[in-house]
């Protein structure tokens, strides 16, 4: 069990005994296959409810139901199988479920019960079962199973696969949730851009207006660039690439305003700079080092680490004290963007994908990010 962790093992025992339970009652009535292989019963049964979970981690919808409902009724082996909300039908499969009208009024009484119950099939030939989808204790919808009989094998074997699907609904709300908490923490980080960069570089830009309109007009194309790159359509991910050049453009303003006292190199493995990273990850970090670095140089370096981009920020100035650099990562409303960068990476991959810093007082400050080249499950392409 040793590439297998304890959460997926907990997982796939749970999915055994729900749509093992399912299976096996039909593959129980025509006894073993010839030729059938031990523990083949098992992996089909897992096989079906990793097909239907694909589909239910979209949420509760009218596509994820019909591309569920096929491979829900496979597992309970049911005639008839309909999957709906309280207001109405979403998918159905199979035969010998009565109309919508009537499977509604069943689904509502169910859930208005909270409980698993039995119904009567089209016409009174056979029986139905239908059981409460719950999301967070919230009644999103039910399970109505029909066949010729319903015997209590049937109605337990329902009721768990009610249980799993809920489960799936609940993670596909965990991933939906997580979505708006990054979209909330990019426009937080957007808010973020700081008021006196803005009136500082346009003061600087004015400065060579009379003297040097033509680098001028260089440095408001970069502001305008900068802006509407800080400022753009919502979204996860970006392009290294994309993300190096908003840095870039932060660096010459703050250069034109700052002059010989600002210093800055930047080497890029060129094989990474397609690795999509998340969003204004890079420019908070810059930002943190001219703070605490000038006059001094800044130093961005990026170098392929095999299945992950490996990313230094770095400055040689007064650094910073640990307990501060704590209170730092620990107030999500701090306005240097530290915590928000390292809140939106630990969500993103992991808590092992955090910020990691170096610092101390009169040693300079090095961030190191790691960003896998692979995305996330459940994040939306970028823009």
């Amino acid at each position: 069990m040793s590439g297998v962790s304890s959460a997926v093992w907990v997982t796939l025992c749970a999915l055994c005994g729900v749509c093992g339970g399912a299976l096996g009652r039909a593959l129980a009535c025509r006894g073993p296959a010839p030729g059938e292989l031990p523990g083949e019963a098992t992996f089909l049964a897992l096989r079906v409810a990793g097909l239907a979970a694909g589909s239910l981690r979209a949420g509760l919808t009218r596509g994820s139901a019909r591309r569920a409902v096929r491979h829900l009724r496979t597992l309970l082996g049911t005639a008839g199988l309909v999957v709906a909300t309280n207001d109405r039908v979403l998918a159905r499969d199979g035969t010998g479920a009565p109309p919508d009208e009537a499977v509604l009024a069943e689904v509502r009484a169910a859930m208005a019960g909270g409980r698993t119950r039995l119904a009567r099939a089209a016409g009174g030939d056979g029986c139905g079962v239908v059981v409460p989808l719950t999301v967070e204790g919230r009644t999103v919808g039910a399970l109505a199973a029909y066949d010729t009989e319903i015997g209590t094998g049937l109605v337990r074997t329902a009721a768990e696969v009610g249980r799993w699907m809920s489960g799936q609904l609940e993670l596909a709300e965990l991933d939906a949730s997580r979505r708006r908490t990054l979209e909330a923490e990019a426009r937080a980080l957007r808010a973020q851009i700081s008021p006196h960069f803005v009136y500082n570089s346009l003061t600087t830009i004015a400065s060579f207006v009379r003297t040097d309109p033509e680098r001028a007009r260089e440095l408001l194309l970069d502001f305008a660039d900068f802006i509407r790159y800080a400022l753009r359509r919502a979204a996860d991910f970006t392009s290294l690439a994309d993300e190096l050049s908003c840095v870039d453009r932060y660096l010459l303003l703050e250069q034109a305003r700052f002059g010989d006292r600002l210093r800055f190199t930047v080497q890029v493995a060129p094989e990474v700079l397609r690795v999509d990273v998340p969003f204004l990850c890079l420019q908070p970090l810059v930002e943190n080092a001219i703070k605490h670095g000038m006059p001094g140089e800044v130093r961005v370096v990026i170098r392929d680490a095999g299945p992950e981009a490996h990313i230094w920020v770095e400055d040689d100035g007064v650094g910073m004290d640990p307990e501060h650099l704590r209170a730092a990562l620990a107030e999500e409303s701090s306005g240097i963007g530290l915590s928000n960068v390292d809140l939106r990476m630990r969500h993103l991959y992991g808590q092992d994908y955090g910020l990691m810093v170096e610092t101390a007082p009169g040693k300079g400050t090095r961030i190191r990010l790691r960003i896998p080249k692979t995305r996330p499950r459940a994040v939306p392409a970028r823009s």
